[in-house]
Parts: C-alpha cells; structure tokens; sequence
C-alpha cells in the first residue's frame, strides 16, 4: 500500500516534471542608502502546466517581487527561473512567453475594445484576417462580444478588467501573470469577477500566476496556493489542504480565522498528546513530535467547535473546555461568540443557523466548548532564515 507520504513525494516528482514555471533557489536583494533588503529568500517553487496558482501573503511578504521576476522586470540577486525548462534569467520580459495583468489596467483610452485588443497582435505583424478572429474569440471568452466598438471609459470597471485580460491572453501566451487585478473593484462586483477568471481560466487553458493578499480571491479560484511570509514560503497546497491542515501559527492566523492555543503536555500515547486545559477540561492532540514536559501550539478553527450549556460526554466530543461568554454577535447565516476560557484565553465559536436564528446563549452565560480531537491542529515555528524553505516548496 502506498503511503500518503509516498503519495505526496510522487505526485510532487510529477508537477516538477510538468511544470510550465520553476523557481530554483531564487532570491532578491535590494540595496538602497547602504541598506540591505532581502525580499526573497531561497524560494523553489513549481507551477504546473495549465494551473491555476495563487501567491498569497501580507503586503512586503515578497510575493509581487517574486512575480515580477518571473515576467523579468526585476532581476534574481541568486538562483534560475525556468519557464518550460529554460532559464530565463538575463531575458528581457518581451522575449519571454508569459504576459501580465496589473491592478491598473492601463487601457489606451482613444482605442476601442477591439483595438485595444488587437494592438499586441498588430505589433508582431499578425496578418488583419488573423487579427479579427482572434480579437472576436477572444472577447466572446471575455463576454464582451457585443461590446468591441466602445471605448474604454464607456465600460464598467469590470468590464475594463476584462478588456485588459483578453489583450493579455490574445497572444496565447504559455502563463499568464496577474499583480492583484481585482483590488480597485467594489466587493460584489470583485466576487462575481472571481468566478469569472476561473471560467476564463479553464476555458484557454493556460497558467494562470495570481497575486493576492485576499485570502478569499485565493481560496475560490486556486488550484494550489503558496503562502508567503517576510520572503519565505510557509506552506503550499491545495485550498482545502492549507484552510483544514495548517502547519504555521503564520497559516493558520493568516488563513481564515483560527484560535491559537498554547498548553504543556502532560501525557502522550499512542500519537496522541494530552495538553493541560485546567481542572474542568482536556484538549487532546494528534502529533507525531511531542514529549511530556514540552509546550506546544494547537489551533482549532472556530467553526468546529461546538458551544453547548452542559458537559459533553467524554467519549462523544473528546476535547472540552469552560469558559464564559464574553460577546455575541448575530450575523444572520451565524452566530459569533467571543468566549473567555477559565485559563484566561478568548476562544472564537462560529455557529450556523439552521432552522431557528436563536442564539445558543448570550451574554454572561457559563458554557462548554467541545470538538472532536482531529481538529487540534499542532502548529509548527515558521521556516527560519536558516531552515529555509525547501521543505515546504512542493
């Protein structure tokens, strides 16, 4: 039988194989005033062909740099960017095979939509026949086909963005690159538009590099997402592997909304650990890497948790801890509580509402939090400077 490590170590042996972008031991420094900044820190990343992938982050976590070096307006201080197996370093970004879309998307306003479109295909002297097909495929993609002869402030911000997409993709480039294309629209119409780059995506079939620091634009349309922090990786993986198996405190915070715990071990068997919850409670934790005596980290997301006014049965709901509500909130699909547990920690509980909007308590209520021990997550330190982050490049 195959292991799931196993599995992993295959299936990432297959990606590096097909990949359409590699990133080996890539780093960028800047210096400015005598000082030194590392931007990017021995990153090694493969995308593969016809994926849809998200660099997600804080702002100045390196994520932009590291997209700006693939498309080649900044160069790589250390390292190889292979685009389909060839290094690209030292190209100039019109040599390579990738096009980008920016957070501005720099229409040329006197041009039409078509015009617009077809200006890169005219500059490489693609025959005027050519030039009409493929602008009109490309908008009907877009869904602008009936919207070629407007100019661009004429349109929606949308329907800008759109424009800007179909000029980009037109060229049949291998990758395309996107820096944050949604940020200037409003939320519905940033939603809506989410789905609307994944269709497009799926429909021309070509690699999609999106950078993002909204964890929900990665979470809808990612194939696989790459957290970034202070220039390293933290984690890469598919949406549901990052969301529901954090390995970082860094992740688990960033990504969504996440209660961190810290307690000492005060019993381990059998891979599970026994952390120290006070008299009225115990928190077990699955992990291979812990020892009585050692104070770890676990994260419990707040929609697993279930709140309730008596005990759970100790073979029902495993793990089980007291505290007071300190806040409710209502949200109409939910309810939020704010709980302080007997220990001193705020725990966050998220809790759906099905046939009835009534809350399960209020205010100044004593409860039991309960959920089940898969879902104490044990968090691990965030990559070093020294560690790297080979480890966790996939």
């Amino acid at each position: 039988m195959t292991s799931q490590a196993d599995q992993q170590q295959h299936d990432t042996a297959s990606m590096v194989d097909t990949a359409a972008i590699n990133l080996r031991g890539v780093e960028k420094t800047f210096v400015a005033k005598n000082e030194t900044f590392q931007a990017v820190q021995r990153l090694d990343l493969s995308i593969g062909e016809g994926e849809f992938f998200s660099l997600l982050g804080p702002s100045g976590c390196g994520k932009t740099t590291t997209l700006r070096m693939i498309a080649g307006f900044e160069e790589p201080t250390a390292g190889e960017i292979l685009l389909h197996g060839q290094n690209m370093v030292g190209v100039p970004p019109y040599k390579r095979d990738v096009n980008t879309v920016f957070q501005s998307y720099a229409l040329f306003p006197h041009m039409t939509v078509e015009q617009n479109v077809a200006f890169g295909l005219e500059r490489k002297r693609i025959g005027k026949a050519e030039v009409r097909t493929r602008v009109g495929e490309m908008l009907e993609i877009v869904g602008l086909g009936e919207r070629g002869s407007r100019r661009p402030q004429q349109l929606s911000g949308g329907q800008q963005q759109r424009v800007a997409l179909a000029r980009a993709l037109v060229n049949r480039p291998s990758a395309l690159l996107l820096d944050e294309p949604l940020a200037a629209l409003d939320l519905k119409l940033r939603q809506a538009m989410q789905v609307e780059l994944k269709r497009i995506q799926r429909e021309v079939g070509i690699t999609f590099v999106f950078v993002t620091h909204d964890q929900g634009e990665a979470l809808t349309m990612s194939d696989r997402i790459v957290v970034m922090n202070a220039g390293l990786i933290e984690q890469v993986g598919n949406p549901q592997e990052l969301y529901e198996r954090p390995r970082t405190r860094f992740v688990a915070g960033f990504l969504g909304t996440s209660n961190i715990m810290e307690g000492k071990v005060t019993r381990y068997d059998d891979g599970v650990a026994l952390i120290d919850a006070g008299a009225d409670g115990r928190v077990l934790v699955p992990t291979d890497d812990a020892a009585v005596g050692d104070r770890i980290t676990i994260s419990v997301r707040p929609e697993k948790i279930v709140l309730s006014h008596d005990e759970p049965p100790a073979g029902d709901r495993e793990c089980s801890v007291q505290g007071t509500v300190e806040e409710m909130v209502y949200l109409g699909t939910s309810n939020t509580y704010e709980v302080r547990l007997n220990g001193g920690e705020t725990v966050t509980v998220l809790e759906q509402n099905g046939s009835t909007a009534d809350a399960t308590a209020v205010r100044g209520d004593k409860v039991w939090l309960s959920w089940r021990p898969q879902h104490s997550l044990h968090l691990v330190d965030s990559p070093s400077v020294e560690e790297g982050a080979a480890d966790d490049a996939g």
